[in-house]
Parts: structure tokens; sequence; C-alpha cells
């Protein structure tokens, strides 16, 4: 029996498309759908539950294979909630998988866990270590939750812990820094440095999902990253795109963006802006050996993100709150990073005021 986590949408939802063909070939058992309400799917049995109660357990009942699906990644909310959301649901259904013994948890993070600096090889090898980076970003948020997983497959031998690691991740609905970046009228560069892109596409994770599963996957260290195939470089990206690029040097645009987003008006710390302008391309040599390949190429991937933004042929006029928040993250046009230094002065006036 295999139940997956955040069933009514997203990831979760996708999966279980992915899974029902699967049972229709003999390859799967019963699948388990969990979520705090129904999704439309049918052909599955609905587990209504909160995911972060302690009561969980019992919801879990006869599973073998558990896959967390639920994880908040928005870019909206508050830092400290979202942290505690997230860690809190993890660390909740390790101790209630452990209690019902099932086999097998899979949970879901990102090859941020990596860090994203000039140093990087392209590509880093699967099994490079995670960066020490813990600050209230989301990439905080996935390494504790492979803290907990390390923890729990010392605590608890009997019970298998698989991280998937996937590149940055696009699709339809897929709201992230990343997306929000190729929306601004221009693409933040810093000077001297090119960037390299992978990213993974939202089917192409379900599909490594199912194949982990299907084909008993678990890696060397218990941890796989997902994602295309090699790098697409910055100036491919820039003319798929059809956007011009914008320079700044990187301690101003890495500064700047760590002041804007202590005073709330960057929707993500310096932290994650190294992503968009330092490179962080993983191997996935684990899932390439073992006979799985993703379904898009780079440019594909990043041709859907377009897509998904609702790019036009000639990009599309962004509107003044979007331009805002791209702008907060160092990743707008020169006249709103200069007007967001504009901002953070007048509030330092204030406040002295």
């Amino acid at each position: 029996m295999v139940a997956v986590t955040g069933a009514a949408s997203g990831v979760g939802h996708i999966l279980l498309q992915r899974l029902l063909a699967a049972q229709d070939s003999g390859l799967i058992g019963t699948i388990v759908a969990i979520d705090d309400h129904c999704g439309p799917t049918e052909g599955v049995t609905w587990r209504v539950a909160d995911i972060r109660d302690p009561a969980l357990a019992p919801r879990l009942s006869d599973v073998d294979v558990l896959v967390h699906a639920a994880d908040d990644r928005s870019l909206d909310a508050p830092a400290r909630e979202r942290r505690t959301r997230n860690v809190r649901a993890a660390q909740t259904l390790l101790t209630a998988a452990a209690a019902e013994r099932v086999s097998r948890v899979i949970l879901i993070t990102s090859t941020m866990v990596y860090g994203a600096t000039p140093e990087n090889p392209v590509p880093l090898p699967e099994d490079a270590p995670m960066a020490p980076d813990t600050d209230a970003g989301v990439i905080g948020d996935f390494i504790e939750i492979e803290d907990l997983a390390s923890f729990a497959r010392r605590a608890h031998p009997a019970l298998s812990v698989t991280v998937l690691r996937p590149a940055p991740l696009v699709g339809p609905e897929i709201d992230t820094l990343l997306a929000r970046h190729f929306s601004a009228p221009r693409l933040l560069t810093v000077k001297g440095w090119e960037q390299a892109w992978q990213f993974c596409h939202i089917d192409d994770l379900a599909s490594a999902v199912e194949f982990v599963i299907v084909h008993d996957v678990h890696g060397k260290t218990g941890t796989v990253a997902v994602g295309c195939e090699g790098a697409l470089r910055q100036s491919d990206a820039e003319e798929i795109a059809e956007l011009r690029r914008f320079e700044l040097p990187a301690n101003l645009a890495l500064g700047a963006t760590q002041r804007l987003h202590r005073v709330g008006l960057a929707p993500a710390p310096a932290s994650e802006l190294k992503f968009l302008v330092y490179p962080c391309v993983v191997d996935c040599v684990t899932l390439r050996d073992a006979g799985w390949q993703p379904e898009y190429d780079n440019a594909e991937a990043l041709g859907a993100l377009l897509e998904a933004r609702g790019k036009q042929s000639r990009g599309r006029n962004v509107g003044r709150k979007e331009v805002t928040i791209t702008a907060a993250s160092a990743a707008g046009a020169a006249a709103a990073a200069i007007g967001t230094a504009a901002a953070v002065r007048r509030l330092r006036k204030r406040r002295r005021s």
C-alpha cells in the first residue's frame, strides 16, 4: 500500500495519476490519498487528516510506502509560520510512520540544500555536502527536514527514509522566486559571472517518485537528485525568455536584498537570491544509472515556466505590484532596484525621526 500526503493538489495530485496507471499495470497495490480534504481523484482511498496532528498514526495503518508531498514552499507565507508547518509535518510523519511500522518514507526537499556559490562545479556530485545555511528562507526548512530524516534513520533502523532533491520546480501554479525572476523586465546577473540553469518540471518529479517506488531506488546516502540533464547557459536562457540581463556587483545585489528582506520588502533572503545568480547544477547519477530519464530538458522546462507565468512572444508587461516584489528580490530592472533602495532610505529616516 502506497500513501501520498498533499494528494488533493500539486505534486501529490499528479503523483496519484501516475500511481493509478502503475496500479493498472500491476506494479502498485492499494493507493491511499491523505489531505485535509478529499480531492478529485477517484480510484484511491481518501483519508482526511491533519498531517501535523500527533494523532496521525492510525491514518497510516497498513501503509508500506509513505510519500510526503504536502510541504509549503510559498514565498508569501510568513517565514516562521512556514518553517513551523514544514518541520512539524515532517517530524509528525516520521514519528507516525515508525509507530505504525511503515517500511519506507519518501520526503521531497530541493537541490537548494547544496547551496549556490560561484565555486560550485557544474555539475555538483550528488553526494556533495549540504550547505550550512539555515536562515529564515525555505532552504533552511529543507535542511531541517533533512536533519530529521538523518535522525529518523538512526533512531528507527527498520524505517527506510529516502529524500528526493528536485532542481528548482517549474510548471502550472508553481510560484517561486525563480518564476518571479523570469517575469521581471530584465534578468538579474552579477558582474563577472555567467549563470548555469537546471530545472525540474513538476511532471518529472512525480515520474521520479513513481520510479523510486516501483524500482526500489534509495541512493547511496538515502538521497536522490532529480532534474533535467546538464545545464542551460545564461545566454541561452535570455534568448529563450527574450529578456536582456541587468548586471549588478555581487555585494550590492546580495547586500541590498538582505537589507530589504529584513524590513519586509523582499520576499526571500539573500541566500535564496544566490540561486538566481550562482550555479547549483547537480548530476542526477542515481536515477540515470537506474534507468530513469526526465521528459523535459532544461530548455523545454524553461519554456514551461514562461508559459505558466503568462509570457507572450516578446515578454509580458508586469504590473506595478509585481515589479515591486521582483525588484525587492533584486531581480527587477535598474529603475526598480533604485526605487527599492530609495524605499530603504526612507524607512531609515522614519525610524530616526
